[in-house]
Parts: structure tokens; C-alpha cells; sequence
């Protein structure tokens, strides 16, 4: 081929920034321009696919045949992996001066428009993709006031199916729920060239209202006047309903507060009340209006008060770092008087662990401490009941062991009267000390009147009230100390005939020591039931329990259990003695570490007909 260019073709052909090469009929490289050789190096006299594809076969998307035997220029594009480029193919048949024909191939890199073509593309694709896919309205609207183009997001927003019937529509008169909002909207994104946060009600296919935000901005043509406007609108229905169920939320959370029958208050780290609900009121008798805004919390407390509950709560001593758990305190009313309460409090914080406020609940002690007071009287009512009961049975037995011996003594000094005459000294001697061993006789019989009294009045009695009245003044206690008590009181039981009294210090005295037993707290359950001629009380707790051995002892006098000075080992026993004299029984079940239950039977009253 050389022989037959001149050396001016083959100087224009190198200039070429575009790779050119010429083949033969069997694929040989006659020719290379500079340009080719910069890209797949120098393979004149070699085959084209070695330099193309470094194969030793034919490229398979070779279009050499066309050219060779139809004489046909041909053009395509093909990404060469090799060199990593795109390049736009021309080639074209050449006649040599023997009539032979030879392949001119001209490589033009296309590499970067393709990439510019793909990145159109793909912007093209994400620009139709967000246009469709973006969960708020997209729009495009004409001056005169129809929408040109909107996407699926605002079709569904206003519940329309068909894009065309949407675009057909007249904005002002279908869209917004009030005409004059659209001319407001006009002048508004005219005057500044745009608009954001534009609140208005627009309306649905059928009618109901939506409330949007628009934000958007003009269309100009090429001479600067208005084409229309494009821009975004986003749905704020459900913003209108979290903000409604936000605002009920608070309100409901408002009346639990206000509701709430002990106080509770709360302040930021300053000191400046800003929660004080109706029962702190009426504990310390200020108003809310009075004290929010007005009053600092230290003044709620005696002097000091508040740095020592601020200081208790930064702490890790009394419930953990920001907390309080029941704390007794003195709180200030109104009136300047100081009032027996129990604080529970914590500190509020926020997103990054800092202060913002701390909120307390106060609790009126001074039932609870009158409550107390009265239990403890009863208490020690029952102690002192035991310990006269333990002395009457002390006496009891004392005299009765004296009597016998006493007794002796008294017939030896009858026997001996009738050996000595009555005028003798001796026996004025002996009718003395008859006279004083039957003094103490006589000491003795009293004795025994008062470790046996007289019984109390029975009357005819409902046993669940009995136990009603118990429970009422002993239920408050047990659950303080996290024992839950359960009744199951059949209703309609038929009266017995009882002393009130004993009856409750019977149930009183059971109720104590199951109190005793479960110092972890447990569940106390109370059952009545009718069964036969008798009624039966059963009084469970799930305490520790009663030792086996113990169980045969529990009703013997003197016997207890208590490490404490706290009786004297009598009352069961007393009460076993109640219930026996009432015709009842008492009965004792137990299973350590898994409870107690006393099962107490009392005789139906029924009178004869």
C-alpha cells in the first residue's frame, strides 16, 4: 500500500487525531496512523484481531465481509475492554491500483460523550424516578391556572385515578377549597419569584378538605414574563392528626395529674414551680395561679430542705442518679404549718443527659400516722391482754397447786382440835392458825375468780362483718408492707352466737402473726364459707411457714417462736380457749417456706322454734 500512497496522504492520514488502519483481504495490517499506534501500539504485517482483541481468531463482531465482498462502507459503535474506550467505527472499501480491495478502518474515540450520554441518562432516570416515586405532590402549573404536569403522589393526594382528567382541570375552582387562596398564592410567589410554608386547604375528588403546605417558584420564558409555576406540595393531614392526638395526649396526661389525690408538683433546676396540680392544693393550701410562675419550691419546705432532696437525688443512695423513692419530710401550708409527708421525686433530662427539671409526688402521712397510732394502741391492747391472760393462768395454776396441800393442813388442825381441850392455851394456839389457813383459803378462791371472769355477752353475730371491720383497719398496713390481701366472703352466711370481742381478737391476733410471717410480703387471703351446721373461716398467708415439730405446740401456753420480747407465748392459746368455749375448734395447716392457713369453725346459730 505504501508503494501506492503518496507521501502527502500518508502526512494528512498521521495528522488524523482519529486511529486509522488499513487491512487486506486476509486481514493483514497494511497501515497504521499515528493516532492507532498511540492506542494498540505498532502491529503493521500483523492480523487485526491480534491488535484489536488479542486473538488469533476473527473478531466475532467483525464486519469486514460486508465491505470486501459488498463493497459497503459500514458504521458502529463497540467498547473495546482492552483499552478501555468507545469508539465509533467507520470502515470503507479501498480499490488499490491492481483492482484488489483493501478495508480502511477509522477508530474515532467516543469514549467521553458516551459517558456524557450515560450520565444524561441516569439523571434523566433519577429526575423521573424522584418525580414519580417522591411520597409529596410535584408539580408544574400554567399562569392561567392548569396543572401541565404532576406526579402520581399529588394524583393520589386529592384521589384522582386518571392523570388526564387532573390536568384538565381548572385549579382555582377544583382544587382549592377557598377560589380567592389561589390569587392570593399568585400575588404572593409573583412578588419574590417564590414561595415556601404556603398553609392552605385544598379539596379531594369528592370534596373533603386537605390541608397542604406549598412551596414553589416561577417559570419565566426567554423575554422574563411569567410561563407559570412548578414546585412541590406536602400533605399535612397527618401532621394535623399526630398534632391532634399530641394535644389529646397532653390533655388526658393533664387530667391524670390534676386527678391524682396526692400532690404533685414540679420545678425547673431554679427552683420556679411549673406543675402543681389540685392535690398539692389541697395539702398545702396554695393555688396553682398562686404558686406557677410565682413561687419557688424551697418555699414549700423547711429551711435547707430542698438542697438536701436535690443533693439525695443526684445520688446513687436513695434509689439511683436522678431519683427519690419515699422519703419522709416536713412540708410548709400556707398557713405557716408544718405537715407530716412522704416525697417521692426525680429529675427530668434531656437528650444530651442535662438538667431540665424535677418533678415530685407528696403524700399526705397524717392518716397514715393516725392509723399507725391506733394500730400500735390495739397492739398494745393485745400485749397486755396476753400478759393479763399469762397472769390468770399463772394465778390459776398456782392455786390450784396450793389447794391441795392447803387443804391437808386444815384437816390436820380439824383432827387436832378434837385431841385438846378447848380450855387448854394450846388450843386457842391451834384455832388461830385454822383461822389464818382458812384466810388463806378463802385469798385463793379470789384468785381463781379473777383468772376465770365471768364470760363477756354473746350475741347473735354476722361473721363477716366481723371480718369486714378487721380487714378495714388492718388492710391499709398489710399492704404497706407489700402484702396483698384477698377476700372471698360468702355473702348471705347465717349468724352465730359470739362474743364480738373475743371473736376479734381471735381473727386479730391470726392476722398479726401472718403479718409476722411474710416480712417480704406475700398475699393474705380471708375466705368464709357455710358448710353442715358450722361456719368456716379460713385465714391463709404465704409466710414462712410452721416448722413440723412446731405445729403440735402452736395452741400450748406459753409456747412461741418470736426471738423478741414480743409476748409472752399466750395468744393462740388464749384463742384456742376462745373458740373451744364456743362450741368451735381451731386448725392449723402449714407447709414451710410455703404458708399458713388457720382454719376457725364456730356452731350456726339457730334458734329453736
Amino acid at each position: 500500500m505504501e508503494n501506492r500512497e503518496t507521501p502527502r496522504l500518508i502526512s494528512i492520514l498521521h495528522a488524523m487525531q482519529d486511529g486509522v488502519y488499513v487491512v487486506n483481504a486476509d486481514y493483514t495490517v497494511e497501515f497504521m496512523n499515528e493516532a492507532m499506534i498511540r492506542i494498540f501500539g505498532d502491529h503493521t504485517g500483523k492480523k487485526c484481531h491480534e491488535m484489536l482483541i488479542q486473538s488469533q481468531a476473527p473478531c466475532s463482531w467483525c464486519r469486514a465481509r460486508e465491505v470486501f465482498e459488498e463493497q459497503a462502507a459500514v458504521q458502529y459503535e463497540m467498547d473495546l475492554e482492552g483499552v478501555g474506550k468507545v469508539f465509533r467505527i467507520t470502515e470503507l472499501p479501498l480499490t488499490n491500483a491492481d483492482q484488489t480491495i483493501s478495508k480502511m478502518s477509522i477508530f474515532r474515540d467516543v469514549t467521553r460523550s458516551k459517558q456524557q450520554e450515560r450520565r444524561i441518562r441516569s439523571h434523566k432516570q433519577d429526575y423521573e424516578r424522584l418525580f414519580d416515586q417522591v411520597p409529596c405532590g410535584v408539580y408544574v402549573s400554567s399562569k392561567e391556572g392548569n396543572f401541565l404536569d404532576a406526579n402520581p403522589a399529588l394524583l393520589k393526594m386529592l384521589n384522582y385515578d386518571s392523570k388526564e382528567e387532573f390536568l384538565a382541570m381548572d385549579i382555582a375552582r377544583d382544587v382549592y377549597l377557598n377560589a380567592a387562596d389561589r390569587d392570593k398564592f399568585m400575588e404572593m410567589i409573583e412578588k419574590s419569584g417564590m414561595v415556601s410554608n404556603y398553609a392552605v386547604d385544598f379539596k379531594t375528588r369528592d370534596g373533603k378538605p386537605v390541608s397542604v403546605i406549598i412551596a414553589g417558584h416561577v417559570r419565566y420564558d426567554d423575554h422574563g414574563e411569567v410561563l407559570g409555576y412548578e414546585g412541590i406540595i406536602v400533605d399535612q393531614s397527618q401532621r394535623k392528626l399526630m398534632e391532634r392526638e399530641v394535644q389529646e395526649a397532653h390533655d388526658f396526661f393533664d387530667k391524670v395529674i390534676q386527678s391524682s389525690p396526692n400532690a404533685i408538683m414540679a420545678a425547673d433546676m431554679k427552683g420556679e414551680i411549673l406543675i402543681w396540680n389540685r392535690g398539692a392544693e389541697e395539702l398545702l393550701g396554695y393555688k396553682a395561679h398562686d404558686v406557677i410562675g410565682r413561687m419557688n419550691i424551697v418555699d414549700v419546705y423547711p429551711e435547707g430542705m430542698a438542697r438536701r432532696v436535690m443533693k439525695m437525688m443526684r445520688s446513687q443512695e436513695h434509689g439511683g442518679r436522678g431519683l427519690l423513692r419515699s422519703y419522709p419530710l416536713l412540708a410548709r401550708t400556707r398557713a405557716g404549718e408544718f405537715i407530716e409527708a412522704n416525697m417521692s421525686a426525680a429529675i427530668i433530662y434531656d437528650a444530651q443527659g442535662r438538667e431540665m427539671a424535677s418533678v415530685g409526688i407528696m403524700v399526705d402521712m397524717r392518716e397514715r400516722a393516725s392509723m399507725e397510732q391506733k394500730l400500735n394502741s390495739v397492739k398494745d391492747q393485745l400485749l397486755q391482754s396476753e400478759k393479763l391472760a399469762a397472769m390468770g393462768k399463772l394465778t390459776s395454776q398456782l392455786a390450784h397447786e396450793l389447794n391441795n396441800p392447803l387443804f391437808g393442813i386444815m384437816n390436820t388442825l380439824e383432827l387436832l382440835k378434837t385431841e385438846i381441850p378447848e380450855t387448854s392455851k394450846r388450843r386457842k394456839i391451834l384455832d388461830m392458825a385454822l383461822s389464818e389457813t382458812v384466810r388463806i383459803s378463802e385469798m385463793l378462791k379470789k384468785m381463781l375468780s379473777f383468772s376465770k371472769p365471768d364470760q363477756e355477752e354473746r350475741q347473735i353475730t354476722d361473721i363477716n362483718t366481723i371480718l369486714e371491720e378487721l380487714l378495714l383497719l388492718h388492710e391499709r398496713q398489710l399492704q404497706e408492707n407489700d402484702v396483698k390481701v384477698v377476700r372471698d366472703l360468702t355473702e348471705g352466711l347465717e349468724p352465730v352466737m359470739a362474743s364480738k370481742n373475743q371473736l376479734r381478737q381471735v381473727f386479730l391476733n391470726v392476722i398479726a402473726n401472718a403479718r409476722d410471717a411474710m416480712q417480704e410480703g406475700g398475699t393474705f387471703t380471708i375466705t368464709s364459707r357455710a358448710q353442715g351446721d358450722f361456719i368456716y373461716i379460713d385465714l391463709a398467708d404465704t409466710g414462712v411457714g410452721i416448722p413440723e415439730e412446731n405445729l403440735s405446740k402452736i395452741f400450748d401456753t406459753f409456747f412461741t417462736t418470736k426471738g423478741s420480747v414480743q409476748g409472752v407465748g399466750l395468744g393462740l392459746s388464749v384463742c384456742y380457749g376462745f373458740i373451744r368455749d364456743h362450741g368451735g375448734d381451731i386448725k392449723v395447716h402449714s407447709e414451710p417456706g410455703e404458708g399458713t392457713t388457720f382454719t376457725v369453725s364456730l356452731p350456726i346459730y339457730r334458734p329453736e322454734e
